[in-house]
């Protein structure tokens, strides 16, 4: 049966190490110069899939041998059918083509944000950041809570009234095994409108100056400052796995990995560094690690779709 799937869809849970800055390419007018990416529409942050698929394509590439830096794009792809770097990512060649590659990254969405509270930190969270938009029960300018619910509680500056969460919120959390426990406990909802306003209000901005390389003192004028997701946040995105046997490079049968599980199995080589070396600018800096854990898919049955597929 697995041979007549198209693809495999993966979702996959990180954990923000350190703040994570994933910058728009230049300076901004605004509360601060370099900002981070954000959803068009809802205005909340994100990463990229195509940052994603960059840093797991070079991360992959160190962890095989031979593979590093040519087949991480710092040189000539190989673009062999047993390259598990070319196949799974992609590849482009002056003459005879390429290969979109058998892994799709998607967006990294926020899915749980920390906040300072009166009771210590909490994780904020929406119908929409839990994938359950049509969640009944979620009130405007209310914070739903598993506990006290009758209790106001502040979130930043903004401080709510206090409401029981929905049932079907408390399924949605419980059923994200993968997140630790105690961010579990920890959650708040609120009402998509108000979750971006309160992630936009609580995002880390730090204050750097350039250095004279001259007087090694600070540059007159070369003051800035930068956002970044805070550490604590978790985001989730998809890894889609297409079918192998669906391709063929150059006339030949793709052989770096036979089937839709082991294509996943290529691409999370990658987890291992990015809770070392991280994701996103400033990495000398404090920011970017991030952290997934080892069993990505709790159950280890990824959503799987034969549309198309037969």
């Amino acid at each position: 049966m697995t041979k007549h799937k198209s693809f495999e869809a993966h979702r996959v849970y990180g954990f923000a190490v350190d703040p994570i800055h994933v910058g728009t390419g230049g300076a901004r007018l605004g509360r601060v110069d370099n900002t981070i990416v954000r959803d068009p529409v809802t205005r909340v942050p994100k990463i990229p899939g195509s940052s994603l698929a960059g840093v797991y394509r070079t991360y992959v590439a160190m962890q095989t041998d031979g593979k590093y830096p040519d087949c991480a794009g710092q040189g000539g792809h190989c673009g062999q059918p047993d390259c598990p770097v070319c196949m799974c990512f992609g590849f482009a060649k002056s003459t005879g083509g390429g290969f979109a590659g058998l892994a799709g990254f998607s967006d990294a969405h926020v899915v749980f944000f920390p906040v300072p509270t009166r009771k210590g930190p909490r994780w904020i969270a929406s119908p929409s950041s839990l994938d359950k938009p049509e969640m009944a029960g979620v009130g405007d300018d209310k914070a739903h809570t598993a506990d006290d619910a009758g209790a106001p509680l502040n979130l930043g500056w903004l401080l709510l009234p206090g409401a029981s969460m929905p049932e079907a919120a408390k399924q949605a959390i419980n059923a994200l095994t993968c997140v630790p426990q105690h961010i579990r406990n920890s959650v708040v909802i609120v009402t998509d409108k108000l979750f971006s306003h309160i992630v936009n209000s609580n995002l880390e901005v730090r204050t750097s100056v350039s250095i004279d390389p001259a007087t090694g003192a600070a540059e007159d004028g070369a003051l800035f400052t930068y956002e970044a997701i805070p550490r604590g946040t978790v985001l989730a995105w998809d890894i889609t796995c297409r079918n192998p046997g669906h391709f063929k490079v150059g006339g030949k049968e793709v052989s770096a990995a036979t089937d839709m599980t082991q294509v996943f199995k290529e691409t999370a080589k990658a987890h291992e560094l990015l809770k070392h070396l991280g994701i996103g600018g400033m990495g000398t800096r404090g920011m970017g690690r991030l952290r997934v854990p080892s069993r990505a898919d709790e159950s280890d049955s990824p959503d799987a779709s034969t549309e198309g597929g037969k």
